[in-house]
């Protein structure tokens, strides 16, 4: 059995989100991805 997420967040319009998303005054606790190292 996996892990249930919970309730999506509303939009202002009252609906609800299809997604997570990081806001803005969230951004600064999500550090951009590492660059990938690809083998040749």
């Amino acid at each position: 059995m996996s892990i249930k997420p919970g309730p999506k967040p509303r939009k202002e319009d009252g609906t609800r989100e299809k997604r997570r998303r990081v806001t803005p005054e969230n951004q600064p606790k999500h550090p951009p991805l590492k660059p990938h190292k690809h083998e040749k």
